[in-house]
């Protein structure tokens, strides 16, 4: 029994023996084969399939915008449209074209007169906010809206006389008589000047009648009274009030410009304020009295423009800026015509207006292009008589220039909307973007009725005032590049990138341009116009 249990420790001792080498030899094989494997392996989480690369996203490009003018320098003249329209017509065109103010007429309570002539609007009865154009509510809803798109209002203010009729009844319903206006101003309110029959101005060669003498009637209120000039105050702050920024003062050759700077003076805020003086040869009153107040009317520029355009003549306005016959140039409001000078008022008659076409416009394209002066654009309607009225409907009142519901207005037809025709409303942009430089440069004329010249880098234009094409190579200081002629066309946004509506001019690197232009046309480009 011994021998059978040592016998079989010994083979359980070899077989264990035997295993131990078969496990040891297993694991030597296994080490063998994953020789150098501690080397690469890496984190359980990098191991992972890794998925394809994302194509790689595409930059939405940024939106191409129309380049900003440095500055808006361009007012208009709306004359006797109405509140809710002038409202739309700065939202659709006068904000989008560039143009920096309108002119609106007189707001206050007007006299009625029959067939409702254009000048009733100068005769105020009271000055409740209610007249031929709207109401209190309709003017605050205009002005706030304009100054939404950046178009300020300024108020063509009747201050130095009430009406000139015997007696009626004003737009708001006040009944009145000459020197007799309820709750405002009664007889001993107005000058009575004693200098001549009737206390009407008899001539212009005596300052004091022209001041305090009646204008065609009218009740001249006087203003060397504190009383009287306090409620022209509460009627131009109430204005203000509303968002007014500025005001043309009506007649102001007829007031003391002390007077006109004491009421100016009680207001709130630096409202702009330009003045109506027409000076006349010979006359005491001259328009460089009132400079130091705000800007004057320069009833010349129009004048001189004119006569030079009729005759054919415009290389001699090469200098206009610098004749002495005209105010400084930023003590001016220039224009073409007016309401008044259209008609053959206001020291007028000859003047070029609508009437005219195509020279009208050459002398409208020549003024935004000149650098001289605070420029106003007229925008009139269709008389046939210089007292008649604004476009109307049956019952009298102003047919509107936009029809309810409509987003174009109707003009050309009664309307005249001169602001919007193509060559003027394409100059608006060249003098807002031409007004850092306030200079000619390159001056270039065939010594009669062809000109062209430069404002340094900022634009340059061609003025063809003769009944042959123009057409030649000129110099410019303009960089070379494309640019769109504002007088036939416009730079737009297209596919997200600046281009013309029409062939542009090419600048090349030397300066230069080959422009045509045809017979009583224009040529126009500025920096703000390139492709």
């Amino acid at each position: 029994m011994l021998i059978a249990y040592s016998y079989l420790e010994a083979t359980l001792s070899r077989f264990i023996f035997f295993v131990l080498m078969v496990l040891a030899l297993a694991g030597c094989e296994a080490a063998n084969n994953n020789e150098g494997a501690t080397a690469t392996v890496e984190p359980a989480t990098a191991t992972a399939p890794l998925p394809s690369p994302a194509p790689a996203a595409t930059a939405t490009p940024e939106p191409v915008t129309l380049p900003e003018p440095p500055a808006r320098t361009v007012m208009v003249h709306l004359f006797e449209w109405t509140w809710p329209d002038i409202a739309l017509e700065c939202e659709n065109f006068l904000g989008p074209a560039g143009y920096v103010a309108v002119q609106v007429s007189p707001p206050q309570e007007h006299l009625v007169a029959p067939g409702q002539p254009w000048w009733q609007r100068y005769q105020p009865v009271s000055y409740q906010l209610v007249s031929r154009s709207g109401d209190r509510a309709q003017f605050a809803e205009m002005v706030e809206r304009c100054a939404a798109v950046g178009v300020d209002v300024y108020v063509d203010a009747v201050i130095n006389h009430m009406s000139g009729m015997e007696e009626g009844v004003g737009s708001a319903g006040t009944a009145f008589t000459h020197y007799e206006y309820p709750g405002l101003y009664s007889f001993d309110d107005f000058y009575h000047c004693g200098l001549a029959a009737n206390d009407d101005i008899a001539h212009y060669r005596d300052a004091e009648m022209v001041r305090t003498c009646e204008l065609l009637n009218l009740a001249d209120l006087d203003l060397g009274q504190e009383d009287v000039r306090a409620k022209v105050v509460g009627y131009l702050s109430d204005l203000l009030s509303l968002g007014v920024a500025g005001f043309r003062i009506d007649a102001a050759k007829h007031m003391y410009p002390d007077q006109i700077a004491t009421i100016l003076s009680q207001l709130p805020g630096e409202p702009y304020i330009f003045q109506e003086v027409i000076e006349g040869a010979g006359e005491p009153i001259t328009a460089d009295e009132y400079t130091s107040i705000g800007d004057v009317a320069e009833f010349g520029y129009g004048q001189e423009l004119s006569r030079v355009f009729r005759q054919g003549t415009i290389a001699r306005l090469r200098d206009l800026g610098e004749s002495a016959l005209l105010l400084p140039s930023t003590e001016a409001v220039v224009f073409v015509d007016n309401h008044d000078n259209q008609r053959g008022h206001g020291s007028g008659g000859g003047v070029l207006t609508h009437e005219d076409g195509a020279l009208y416009e050459l002398g409208v394209v020549f003024m935004l292009a000149y650098p001289y002066g605070y420029p106003r654009v007229m925008s009139s309607y269709t008389f046939e008589n210089g007292d008649q009225g604004p476009p109307a409907l049956e019952d009298g009142s102003t047919d509107p220039v936009y029809d309810s519901g409509e987003d174009e207005p109707d003009c050309f037809d009664g309307w005249v909307c001169e602001h919007r025709w193509g060559p003027i409303a394409g100059m608006v942009g060249f003098h807002n973007f031409t007004s850092p430089n306030l200079f000619i440069s390159d001056w270039w004329d065939n010594g009669s009725d062809q000109i062209a010249f430069g404002r340094g880098d900022a634009g340059f234009v061609v003025i063809n005032r003769s009944e042959v094409e123009l057409s030649r190579t000129f110099q410019t200081s303009m960089a070379p590049g494309e640019y769109c002629n504002v007088i036939e066309g416009a730079l737009v946004v297209e596919e997200n990138r600046l281009s013309c509506t029409v062939p542009t001019i090419t600048v090349d690197e030397s300066g230069q341009a080959e422009i045509s232009v045809a017979p009583m046309r224009a040529a126009a480009l500025h920096v703000g116009a390139r492709e």
